[in-house]
């Protein structure tokens, strides 16, 4: 897939991917390569984020549903973002019970070509 993470802050991710090891039949973006870079990309913040507020846990995705909009022709670009409420949720409910929910929506592309809507879990090691 040969994707990289080219922009990472407290709240946000945008991760890429090259079309050309990512394309179908159609010489469009696969949709399995979408999918997966879009939930990387959500994985990427979720744990960037257990970092940051030192919350030491296993992350599972639990849930993903993507809606495909328009074909991908060009680099495939996956970003999401998280407020500083929904990070702070995501934190008292992880000190507070031992699990924390973290719901994202990642977009790809800037139309966008099609929208993730996944729920990151995190459960504490202790």
């Amino acid at each position: 897939m040969q994707f990289s993470i080219a922009e990472l802050s407290s709240g946000s991710i945008l991760v890429q991917a090259p079309l050309a090891p990512n394309v179908n039949i159609h010489g469009t973006g696969f949709a399995g390569s979408i999918y997966s870079i879009a939930v990387l990309a959500g994985w990427g913040l979720s744990t960037h984020i257990m970092d940051l507020l030192s919350m030491d846990g296993e992350l599972v995705v639990s849930e993903a549903e993507i809606r495909y909009r328009v074909p991908v022709t060009g680099m495939i670009e996956c970003r999401t973002v998280a407020s500083e409420a929904e990070r702070k949720e995501f934190q008292d409910s992880f000190i507070n019970t031992g699990k924390g929910k973290l719901s994202l929506r990642i977009e790809v592309g800037n139309a966008p070509h099609a929208v993730l809507v996944g729920t990151f879990y995190a459960v504490s090691r202790a």
